[in-house]
């Protein structure tokens, strides 16, 4: 309690304390899945605004990204929307080692597809019925599938957008799509009650993050993260460096050889 200010948000301090620690620990599950050949699927989706991203962010900060991808397929080309649905998702899994991220995912079809019309009634369907089975074959095969869903209040994600409008770092982040969807609220809330009702298995269930407060949203969802895969801690034991060896037979060439970046802030200090 003592760490909460009377606001019921999490104090900065202890945030950024409480994260360094977690970030140690994801990477000790990465290199544990390294050493163990594990292969781990993270699904992350919600509606837009909903806090995905800045906790895709933090899990990957201090991550290798040789074996943490983080995958964020755009719109289908002309081709692949003549493929079998999850067929460009399929590439993108893990292999063995390997940990990826699903920035959006298949889920597409059960949401934004289905809200806006960009897929038929009969492939929505299709979805419907394929997509457990689908998930049962990835995790029959060895795959970890690990499916949050990001819940966001009306309000909340109404402010940021709002902030989003006047801040340049994220202005970017409100596209066409997204001013579409602040309209179909309920629309939404109906995919995806019943995307939940058909792909809710027990094999990969949907873990739902509450996500008003981003930084409550990203320490609960990297602590239950920690807890779903049985990691152990593989560091290594400490290193220590020898002394370099005196380097010999080697003239550097001139300065004014070189092109240097300007220093344009050594002023500022």
């Amino acid at each position: 309690m003592t760490a909460k200010k009377k606001s019921g948000k999490i104090k900065n301090a202890v945030y950024e304390q409480e994260l360094a620690r977690m970030q140690i620990e994801l990477v000790k599950l990465q290199e544990w899945v390294k050493a163990t050949g594990r292969k781990v699927a993270l699904i992350f989706e919600g509606r837009d605004a909903a806090g995905k991203g800045g906790t895709i962010k933090r899990i990957t900060e201090a991550l290798n990204p040789r074996i943490c991808q983080v995958v964020a397929l755009p719109a289908p080309t002309e081709r692949e929307k003549t493929q079998w649905y999850f067929q460009r998702y399929v590439p993108h899994l893990p292999a063995a080692g390997e940990i990826v991220i699903f920035d959006r995912s298949w889920y597409n079809r059960a949401g934004v597809e289905r809200v806006m019309g960009f897929c038929s009634d009969k492939e929505y369907q299709e979805f419907m019925r394929s997509c457990p089975e689908f998930e049962r074959m990835l995790v029959r095969s060895g795959i970890q599938l690990i499916k949050y869903w990001f819940s966001v209040s009306d309000e909340e994600q109404e402010r940021r957008f709002q902030k989003r409008l006047t801040d340049p770092t994220k202005r970017w982040k409100l596209s066409p799509m997204d001013l579409e969807s602040r309209k179909r609220w309920v629309d939404y809330s109906h995919a995806k009650d019943l995307m939940f009702s058909h792909t809710d298995i027990k094999q990969a269930p949907w873990y739902v993050v509450s996500s008003d407060v981003k930084k409550h949203a990203r320490l609960n969802c990297i602590s239950h993260l920690l807890s779903l895969i049985p990691y152990k801690d593989l560091t290594p034991e400490p290193i220590e460096l020898e002394e370099r060896p005196q380097q010999r037979g080697y003239v550097r060439p001139p300065i004014e050889d070189q092109t240097f970046v300007p220093e344009v802030h050594k002023d500022l200090c």
